[in-house]
This record gives C-alpha cells, structure tokens and sequence, in this order.
C-alpha cells in the first residue's frame, strides 16, 4: 500500500467516523441534514401571499425532487456530496439536530420573501441554521432594514457567460426581496485561480487582463441589479484585490493561519479530484480557499455582509468563510448555496457546439442569446423559466400543461423573458421580424438583419500572419459543428466519412440484388 493510498484511508475513516454525530430521520439525509431547521408560518415570495397549503406543496416538491436526485447518484457521487456536507462546524451540527420539524414542515414554514422564493423557484440547495437566517431576513424586513449578502465572481474573462446567469438572478431576488446584494469582484483572488472543478492550473492572468476582464464582467450586473446609496436595498460592487493586495504574508498566517487544518482543506472535493488524477496541484491555488474565507470576513467587517451566496460546488469555501468569522470575531455569518445547473441530458449550462453563451453583447449577439434559450430541450423549459425569468409561478404552472406544438410556444416565451432581462424588450422585435424573414418566408421591403447571428474577430487575428479561415468562422457561427467533419468540403474533396458511406451503401445495394436473384 502506497502512502497516498493511506492517507485517503485514514481520511475516508475519520470523515466515515464524524458522520455519526448526524441524527438522519430519512435515508435521503443528505438533503434532510441541509434543512433542518425551525420556523413557522408560512407567506410567499415577493410576488404575493401565498397559502400555507401552497408552501406545504412547494417544500413537498422540492424534497421529492432532491430525493430522486439523491437516490440517482452513484455510489460515489453520494460519498463526496456526503463529505462535502461534512464541511460544517460541530457547532452546526448540534444545533441542527435540535429541531423537532421535519425537513418538510421546516421549508413550508419560512417566512422570509426571499429564502422563499429560493425555495419555489429551485434555487435552495444547502444552507447554514437556516431557520436563523430566516429569522435574521424577516426581522430586518420588518424594521425597514437590509441584510447584506455578497457573491463572488472572479476576473477569469472579460465576459461572464450563461453559467453564471444563476448567481446574478440570485442577487437580483434578493434585492427585490428588500435587502442588498454585494457584488464581489475577485481581482485579487483571479491572481491565484479557483482550483474548484479543474483538472489543472488555470493560466496566471497579469494586472492589466485582470483589469480588462473585471470591466468586461461589470458590466452585466448594471442591467440586473440598481446601484446606489439611496436606499437600504441598493446594491453595491466592490473588489476584493483592495485588501488581498495589501496583506503583509508572515503576519497574514500567524493571524489565521491557525484556524485552518491540512487535514480539513485536504478534505476538499476540489483537491481529492485533483489528487485523484494525480494532476498537480500547485501551493498558490492551495491557497484559494483561504483566502476565499478571509473575503468573508472583510466583507463582514466592511460592509456587514452576513450572507454569502454561491454554487454547491464553493459549499466547503463558504463554510470555512463562516468558520473563519465566528473563530476570529464572534460573528454569525450564514452560507446559502444554489445547485450546479446541467440541461436535462447532464450537459454543463452554458456551453454549446459553437462555444460559451456569452453575456456581454459585444461577445454573442442578442439573437444568438434568444436561439440559445429558443433551443432548450422540452424536459427543461418549466425548470428554466423558473430560474432565469420573472414570470410568476401561476404563470409557469400553466405552461407546465402544454403538450406537443404547444411546448414550443413556452419556448419563445423561455427566448423573450430571459433575453428581454439581459438585452432589453426592444430589441424582441428585430429578433422575431429576423425569424420571420429567414424561416417563416415573410417578405418585407424593410426587413432587417440587424439580429442574425453575428461573431467577432479581433484585429490582431485579422493580422496574424495565417489570418482567418472561413472553416473557423462556419464552426464559430455553428454553420458546421466542427472543422474535422466539415473541413474536407472546404477542400473540394469528398469527406472520408462520406465516402465510406456511399461505400457502403453501394455494397448494401448490390447485396440486395443478388439476393433477388437468387430467390
């Protein structure tokens, strides 16, 4: 037995041994532990009040799914999502285990508007003492007062794409819930590179892109969030490289370095992949989710953000962010993740044939945007409606009864609304009078191509010294899926997979006959 071997024994044997401290009252605990919790009445989202049979029905579905969801995974993939859940503090897990309520009477009964419609919605996917947050949400709202919550989002491209569109419609229901979203611009942590989900280093960014990128990412969040100091809601950007830059490395690690154990960080799924793949995992990415911790805490002490929000996949983070705050300052803080969105046939959201959905118009036209959302599968349309539009649930429920053709009028309706709220409504017309000149056969003396697809080629690839081919813009604009099965036609010369087709046609043909004959 090799010493790597070992260690994951030894680990797999203490995470296996602390799972005990957990009272399960189900075999789907996974998603039980998460919501334990206590509350009681219950009243809708924002958009209203809503029964208490309603809500019933809502935490019913939402724990029926999550139970499908459980009973699905792998073996394994049970095993690392248990491990993850392992993440929290002793302190968490005996205060979760007080409650008599169960996991469905517990989400029926929030009374916060915005942990609510995390909840209707499907946003809801683990969450620290969540019956305390809810109690901090609700009373702020009733003393016309903000909780401050913050989610992050490194410098990482000058665009954010569609995968992130989840976060940021996060941030935008907590703000219309009452309270004020933070955005965290990572400048100093896209320094490092967030190892979660890589198979290996991310490419180390130089000030300038970090600052590109970081002007190329803001600018989505105006269109979402307002901005301001007016009132209690009010969103606020701010960039974590003010206070990471600054910090003096020796005094940094006797001030927290204390508080974080190898044998906890080694624990991270994002490092055993690694280690796993025997890939290599640099010191200065270990460092990621200290320093992730330590945001927290700045912010907390800043800006009196409470909240962090984020991805399932940032759970471990998150946490230790809240760690880090009650060890060092005393203060409660709160973590609530959202799950990791894949289409219906387990593609990761957000990415196609042609490449990344990118955000920033100058990087995906708007029509290109309204195609991507015009071609979700008809397993995923309702689910998508109810994350990435506002249109409210009576609304979505009634599509959720089309059937046939009909499915595809929730389509257009899925197109409008999320393009509507990235690009605005004005440009719905150009886009639908597109549609109609190109495959409805509308004829139109002012017809217009404003919303065809459209791609962008920079001026240093104009110049370089190969320039651009036209087999690279076709798979850009997804006129071919890739240069390998299409570059051949490009050539003049019949494709070889073509031409073990017609071959094989011919052979099929010509058997056909003889078997006639002889009959």
């Amino acid at each position: 037995m090799n010493l790597r071997m070992a260690m994951y024994l030894t680990m797999a044997t203490a995470s296996l041994s602390s799972s005990s401290c957990w009272a399960f009252s189900r075999s789907s605990a996974l998603t039980s532990a998460r919501l334990r919790r206590s509350s009681s009445t219950a009243v809708s989202g924002y958009g209203g009040r809503r029964s208490s049979s309603t809500a019933n029905a809502a935490a019913a579905n939402y724990l029926q799914h999550q139970n499908h969801r459980s009973q699905s995974l792998s073996a394994n993939a049970k095993r690392s999502e248990q491990q993850t859940r392992l993440f929290s503090t002793t302190e968490e897990i005996s205060d979760s285990t007080t409650s008599n309520l169960s996991e469905e009477e517990t989400l029926a009964s929030l009374k916060s508007p915005f942990l609510q419609t995390m909840r209707d919605r499907g946003f809801l996917f683990q969450c620290t003492n969540l019956s305390e947050l809810d109690a901090l949400l609700t009373e702020a709202t009733s003393k016309n007062e903000a909780v401050s919550a913050y989610l992050g989002f490194d410098a990482t491209a000058d665009s954010l794409h569609v995968g992130s569109l989840l976060q940021i419609m996060i941030l935008r229901h907590l703000q219309q819930s009452g309270h004020r979203p933070i955005v965290l611009i990572g400048g100093g942590t896209s320094k490092v590179g967030d190892p979660t989900g890589k198979d290996e280093s991310r490419i180390m960014l130089n000030d300038d892109i970090i600052k590109k990128n970081t002007d190329g990412i803001s600018q989505v969040f105006q269109k979402f969030l307002t901005f301001g100091e007016k009132s209690v809601e009010e969103a606020i950007m701010v960039n974590n490289d003010e206070w990471l830059s600054d910090l003096k490395y020796l005094q940094f690690l006797r001030d927290y370095g204390t508080h974080f154990t190898i044998n906890r960080m080694m624990s991270f799924e994002s490092v055993k992949q690694r280690l796993a793949r025997e890939a290599p995992f640099s010191f200065l990415e270990f460092n990621y989710m200290i320093l992730q911790a330590y945001d927290f805490l700045e912010l907390n002490r800043r800006y009196n953000a409470q909240l962090q929000l984020g991805g399932s996949d940032q759970w471990g983070n998150m946490i230790s962010g809240c760690e880090l705050g009650r060890r060092v300052d005393g203060k409660q803080l709160y973590a609530l993740t959202a799950p990791l969105i894949t289409t219906s046939d387990g593609k990761k959201m957000g990415k196609t044939a042609g490449g990344a959905v990118w955000l920033n118009a100058d990087k995906l036209s708007e029509y290109d945007y309204w195609q991507f959302w015009r071609n979700t599968s008809d397993e995923d349309v309702i689910r998508f409606l109810k994350l990435f539009t506002e249109l409210s649930l009576e609304e979505i429920e009634k599509m959720a009864e089309w059937q046939g053709a009909d499915i595809n009028k929730a389509k257009v309706v899925l197109a409008d609304e999320a393009t509507a709220l990235l690009h605005g409504r004005e440009c719905l017309a150009a886009i639908h009078d597109t549609i109609d000149t190109m495959f409805k056969g509308g004829k139109s003396a002012e017809a217009s191509t404003e919303g065809l697809a459209r791609i962008f080629v920079s001026e240093d690839e104009l110049n370089a010294k190969d320039g651009v081919k036209v087999i690279d813009l076709f798979v850009k604009l997804g006129l071919a899926s890739s240069k390998r099965r299409h570059g051949d036609w490009f050539r003049g010369v019949e494709p070889s997979w073509e031409r073990r087709r017609l071959r094989m046609s011919s052979q099929l043909s010509q058997r056909m006959t003889s078997t006639r004959r002889m009959s």
